[in-house]
């Protein structure tokens, strides 16, 4: 069977949102061409599979509405606004990304662009907001609180390592779990991680983030290095699911499984797991490197965020209180 996709022009870009064709109706797909299979995995490769999978998604809940391709701009406008009481305004968004692409591909007029659709978004964003519910940061004292709830199972062992890796390298989940034994570079001061590939660098330029021997007892190099020599893990994945008899699988951990970890691990040391994610190691060490002085050019530098402007979204309200300019005259 031939391989059919679906195509978009963005910008000068050519991308693939969906390559199964999967939510679309079968009288419609004569009009996507049959493609070799080179050009099918340059074009699946195009976007992430995290991010085919969301469009995948959007797409057959548009059609579960009982709305198809095309769509009026009118049918459309009432779509979104079926949907302000149940998602947030990203999920809207993107939702919309979908179907505008979806449309293009096909060869139609893309029916968000109508003057109806805009105005109906800028309703939703008004109504709504726009802000993001933000994940706590778990900060440096925070964390050395949840480390020393800890004990020395297996488990423990390889949580404590993974808990302060990902705050030491302030990772994504996808990252953290992503790093194999040849990702390990051991130097002098500390250990440098090479980052393959990330979020904002899907082409896979890579990134060094140095760890450093810590000054505490709570050394994200030696917790590391001691999770590796008890696992016995010599390549492969560094972080690997464990049953719950002690027995470390070959497979490595999921990022969802990362969020699991630092809710558990919260929750044991007396914290609320439910405003923390996987993300709050990322935002834990921005805003504890900023209120101990740290430049915003080398957090930066530790995050790969590409501007300061970036970086303030990920250094928490907790550093309001330094040097706060009401502080200085009251």
């Amino acid at each position: 069977m031939e391989k059919q996709i679906i195509v978009v022009g963005a910008s000068t870009e050519r991308c693939a949102i969906n390559c199964k064709s999967n939510g679309l109706p079968d009288q419609q797909l004569h009009l996507v061409e049959p493609i070799s299979e080179p050009l099918h995995r340059l074009l699946t490769s195009s976007l992430s599979a995290s991010t085919q999978r969301a469009y995948a998604a959007d797409l057959n809940h548009f059609r579960a509405s009982g709305r198809d391709i095309p769509c009026p701009p009118h049918a459309l406008a009432e779509y979104l606004a079926e949907l302000v009481a149940t998602h947030a305004v990203a999920t809207i968004q993107r939702r919309l990304a979908a179907i505008a692409k979806a449309h293009r591909a096909l060869g139609h007029d893309d029916p968000c662009r109508a003057e109806i659709v805009r105005a109906t978004m800028s309703g939703i964003k008004r109504t709504k907001g726009m802000a993001q519910r933000e994940a706590q940061a778990l900060q440096r004292d925070s964390l050395f609180a949840v480390l020393e709830r800890m004990g020395e199972r297996p488990i423990d062992i390889r949580d404590r390592a993974l808990l302060l890796i990902g705050f030491a390298g302030a990772f994504r989940r996808s990252e953290l779990v992503g790093f194999d034994c040849g990702d390990v570079e051991h130097v002098g001061r500390g250990i440098v991680l090479h980052l393959r590939r990330s979020k904002t660098d899907q082409t896979g330029q890579g990134r060094k983030i140095a760890i450093p021997y810590g000054r505490t007892r709570w050394c994200p190099v030696r917790h590391l290095t001691d999770w590796l020599a008890h696992a016995g893990i010599e390549q492969g994945p560094l972080f690997r699911s464990i049953d719950r008899h002690g027995h470390i699988a070959q497979d490595r951990l999921s990022g969802d499984a990362v969020a699991v970890i630092v809710k558990r691990r919260v929750e044991a040391a007396g914290f609320d797991p439910a405003i923390f994610s996987g993300h709050s190691l990322r935002a834990g060490l921005a805003t504890s490197a900023a209120m101990a002085g740290a430049s915003s050019w080398k957090i930066r530098q530790q995050t790969g965020h590409r501007s300061d402007a970036i970086l303030a979204r990920y250094i928490r309200s907790a550093d309001m209180f330094v040097d706060n300019a009401a502080g200085a005259v009251l």
